[in-house]
């Protein structure tokens, strides 16, 4: 790797105006920035940040003014942080091939579209190491769908581990075994449904409900014993945050793939997923000592998505597109093993619909593929969106032409966890068998042992007898049985070729449907008679508005704001109904009583609660701030799951506000967070004592979130 401080990137330049006349028709933009964003499709992203045009026939404008524009100009004019400063992330982008780049720096980027519609594989990814995010960016911006697709597909980038994902003719799978509360029981079951799927030859990779180092070594440790107990060739990763994973390393677990998620803007990457570009560099070196898979050529798993810049307002003006596009130009960096696109994820804040989803997903594996990434490919959604199960499916069958190299089972299209819907193995198979596509050639040998695949009398790979059979890892029914028991939302596993069975998709569907319901609940005080809260307002006021801008929901309405004032109190508690009401209904009013009492028994003193409508959990900040208190425990509704119960699911952020004399007199915040408080996951009467726990910790330790972490460890 080229050390960050010897990469060459031009001065920043002023901003430069561009203008054309089309049929007697004058349009302007501002500057490079704003021509970027209106020659985009428009996404509620852009649309919130200003960034989107307010018409067709402008974004056309926008577009012809971008086709004639040179790779050079564009390598000399670097996109400039709110400081008028290029940031690490932009300073990476510019790590090319320097010789390739002066080969085609006085292309246009129609001219370059052109010959990338015309060129083989090998000249297409030579062009892709000549450009930085910001190009692939706009090159994506001129391509209609077709053109997303053909020249993606022109691109394999194999990645090899135990297995070799990526290789043409194949279709990988990341397996995602997610339990709200880390169940092992449940972890097993999930696990061995998807490998009798034929899912997970790209890796088994868990989000764990608790990001810790006794917790993340835990959990990898019992997959490791869960991927020699079926002995599938593969590899095992938990998503916790990449420092936790090198302390677990250091510790001796075994971490065989490296994850962390990164961001397009410095700012995001640093101040909100607390990463550096040291710090990877940093993982990066203590990987090839340490990594356990010795004939691994790569080790690296990165998650990127379209948003997380503007929903963290940090964006610098950028799109999401190109933002997204600087992601990739981090990610290559490191040579990855894998790198997974959620765009989708965040919520109709910054994609609002299928289409909207649809063309952005195109739009990122493209990207990615482009800039020579092994790219996956996770289109979802979340239930306050207007984006479907239809919707997904689409995208998949689009990059599945487009040589998606893996996508994610997750079982049965839910998220009992995180509470979004993506990929399942049963669509995964489907995909293989409609593109003719097959797993991972280490994988397959030993899934056609096992009977999952056998190959037919003229060799063609097809569904065995144990297909879909996740009883063929246990040892017997019994144990089958008390594994189901403890997994929600697996109705049962019967299927119909690749897709799961006629009433299988029925309750799903239904439980869906219900959930949505949850997002149009409103809050009601009467239903928690037991508390005397507060009520404030936040600026949203309407769902609509809350649903749609995260910014009003994270500050306090004028009104509420001039009500509050310092207080003398050490923990202000408060409720926001976040994306659910009901979860506020159903939870809070055994929690709050209960945590009052253990806080007041170890004499830390607490404000009146809370109770806030249409809040986001950055609004913890404002009331921190307002209140002049230490900590903040915000206990809001989440995003609704994938049964009508967890959409009663709960989180607490404990939002602490860091002393000037540790974060040198800038105002700083910290957040921990218990997730999947509800009947079906963390009890709320549980739930109680282990925020104490952790509240007491952070005010004792004076750090919260990956800090605290540290300093208890």
């Amino acid at each position: 790797m080229i050390p960050l401080e010897k990469i060459p990137v031009p001065e920043p330049k002023p901003d430069a105006p561009f203008a054309t006349t089309l049929v007697d028709r004058n349009f302007f933009f501002p500057s490079l920035k704003a021509l970027l964003g209106a020659a985009d499709f428009s996404k509620a992203g852009d649309r919130n940040a200003g960034l989107a045009a307010p018409v067709e026939v402008t974004r056309e404008a926008a577009r012809h003014i971008l086709s004639g524009l040179t790779l050079a100009f564009l390598h000399d004019h670097p996109l400039t942080d709110d400081h008028g400063r290029i940031d690490d992330v932009m300073r990476v982008n510019y790590a090319i091939d320097r010789v390739e780049f002066d080969r085609i720096a006085t292309l246009t980027l129609g001219e370059l579209k052109n010959y990338l519609l015309r060129a083989e594989g090998p000249a297409v990814e030579a062009v892709g190491r000549a450009l930085t995010g910001v190009m692939a960016a706009a090159l994506a911006k001129l391509c209609d769908t077709h053109e997303l697709i053909a020249i993606a597909r022109k691109i394999h980038r194999p990645t090899r581990a135990r297995t070799q994902i990526g290789l043409p003719g194949t279709l990988s799978s990341r397996l995602q075994p997610n339990h709200p509360t880390d169940d092992p029981r449940g972890v097993a079951l999930l696990v061995y449904a998807g490998l009798s799927l034929g899912s997970g030859d790209a890796i088994i990779g868990l989000n764990p409900a608790v990001d810790t180092v006794e917790s993340t070594g835990a959990m990898l440790r019992h997959l490791d014993a869960l991927r020699r107990r079926t002995g599938a060739p593969t590899q095992i990763c938990v998503l916790s945050h990449v420092r936790t994973q090198m302390e677990c390393l250091r510790r001796g677990d075994p971490v065989e793939i490296l994850f962390q998620s990164l961001a397009g803007t410095g700012a995001t990457l640093t101040g909100e997923f607390d990463v550096t570009i040291e710090l990877l560099d940093a993982a990066s070196a203590l990987m090839h000592e340490r990594g356990p898979i010795r004939e691994a050529q790569q080790f690296f798993y990165f998650e990127t998505g379209q948003g997380s810049e503007f929903t963290y307002g940090k964006h610098h003006g950028i799109d999401m597109a190109t933002t997204e596009a600087l992601c990739y130009g981090l990610a290559r960096r490191y040579d990855p093993f894998m790198v997974n696109n959620v765009t989708g994820f965040i919520g109709p804040e910054t994609h609002l619909d299928n289409f909207e989803m649809i063309i952005s997903n195109l739009q990122d594996h493209f990207m990615g593929k482009l800039l020579g990434l092994p790219m996956g490919m996770a289109p979802c959604y979340t239930l306050h969106s207007q984006i479907t199960l239809e919707g997904q499916q689409m995208a998949t069958q689009l990059l599945a032409a487009a040589g998606s190299n893996f996508y994610m089972d997750v079982c049965l299209n839910t998220d009992r966890m995180l509470a979004y819907f993506d990929t399942s193995g049963h669509d995964d198979q489907t995909l293989r068998e409609i593109h003719g596509r097959t797993p991972a050639p280490e994988y397959l040998d030993w899934a056609i042992t096992r009977g999952i695949f056998a190959r037919g009398p003229d060799g063609s790979i097809q569904r065995g007898p144990h297909w879909g059979d996740p009883r063929i890892f246990c040892e017997s029914d019994a144990e089958y049985d008390e594994l189901r028991r403890v997994t929600p939302s697996f109705p049962d596993f019967t299927h119909a070729g690749p897709r799961p069975a006629e009433h299988i998709s029925r309750e799903l569907k239904f439980h869906q449907a219900a959930a949505r319901e949850a997002i149009a609940s409103e809050l009601d005080p009467s239903r928690m008679p037991g508390i005397a809260f507060r009520e404030i307002a936040t600026r949203a006021t309407s769902k609509a508005a809350h649903l749609n801008s995260p910014i009003l929901g994270a500050l306090l309405g004028a009104e509420s704001r001039a009500a509050l004032g310092p207080e003398t109190s050490r923990i202000q508690i408060a409720a926001a109904d976040g994306l659910s009401a009901e979860a506020i209904h159903h939870n809070v009013g055994e929690l709050v009583p209960v945590l009052l009492e253990g806080l007041a028994a170890h004499g830390i003193t607490t404000g009146q609660p809370l109770l806030a409508r249409y809040g986001r959990v950055k609004l913890a900040e404002d009331i921190a701030a307002l209140l002049d208190c230490e900590l903040v425990i915000l206990l809001i509704g989440e995003r609704p799951g994938g049964t009508a119960l967890a959409s009663r699911s709960l989180s607490a952020y404990l939002c602490y506000r860091v002393p000037s004399d540790v974060c040198s007199g800038t105002t700083q915040f910290e957040y921990s967070v218990i997730s999947n408080i509800y009947s079906g996951g963390l009890p709320p009467l549980e739930a109680a004592s282990v925020i104490l726990e952790k509240s007491l910790a952070i005010l004792h330790h004076r750090a919260a979130g990956n800090r605290l972490e540290e300093l208890a460890a």
